[in-house]
């Protein structure tokens, strides 16, 4: 004995069909208006805390209007510094365009506080494929005493002209803090940039970083 399932099924989308032949419209797209900021979380304000190091409080004083400036008024995020915690604090407004503004304004202090100069980590702001890589000379090669002095001249060179040549060819910015090492820049070319970097702390010659640094640009540039 058969079940009667299936032309049940069958003739119930039959009817379906036939009804919305003869109407021959169908519904109007609903439009939505985009939420803003504060309505994606409810309209509750949104925070963020980026600390200060004791090295870069006088730095931060300098440039305060210059950090100001952008995430007030462009960014349209209200910031303020704790002096009693150290801290530089970040909040939505109701007329913030987009929540993730506060995170590119967090990432554009952090850089500040790492070392980068303002107009190399405005780019955070603007840019969205940007990041900052931080790693210690520890993490590639254990050293100590002199070698790990002459490990950090090696990645600098003489007036600073390897770290520059690296900066220039892989199109990023590199900060250099006593063991410290910090890459702002694309995936793609801080990957180019700690290769050559790891080199250096490995104990190759610069001239032989050069060379394969201008193979692996000369890559990059011929893929994209």
């Amino acid at each position: 004995m058969q079940s009667n399932e299936a032309p049940t099924s069958m003739e119930v989308e039959a009817v379906a069909n036939g009804a919305s032949s003869a109407s021959g419209t169908l519904p109007a797209k609903p439009s939505f208006e985009p939420l803003k900021a504060h309505e994606m979380s409810d309209g509750q304000v949104q925070f963020r805390k980026v600390s200060v190091p004791p090295h870069r409080y006088t730095p931060l004083k300098k440039a305060w209007m210059e950090l100001y400036t952008p995430i007030y008024e462009q960014m349209k995020i209200d910031i303020r510094m704790n002096l009693k915690g150290r801290k530089v604090e970040l909040k939505t407004r109701r007329d913030t365009p987009d929540i993730s503004h506060l995170q590119k304004c967090a990432d554009f202090v952090q850089a500040f506080m790492l070392g980068f100069d303002v107009i190399d980590a405005i780019a955070l702001l603007r840019l969205d494929e940007l990041y900052v890589e931080s790693f210690e000379i520890k993490d590639v090669k254990t050293l100590r005493g002199e070698h790990l002095s002459r490990a950090i001249g090696r990645l600098s060179g003489k007036g600073g002209r390897t770290k520059f040549a690296i900066e220039n060819a892989t199109k990023t910015r590199i900060v250099i803090a006593d063991t410290k090492i910090h890459i702002l820049g694309s995936f793609a070319n801080i990957k180019v940039a700690r290769d050559s970097l790891c080199n250096l702390i490995l104990g190759s010659p610069a001239a032989k970083v050069y060379s394969k640094l201008r193979a692996v640009t000369a890559r990059l540039a011929e893929r994209f």
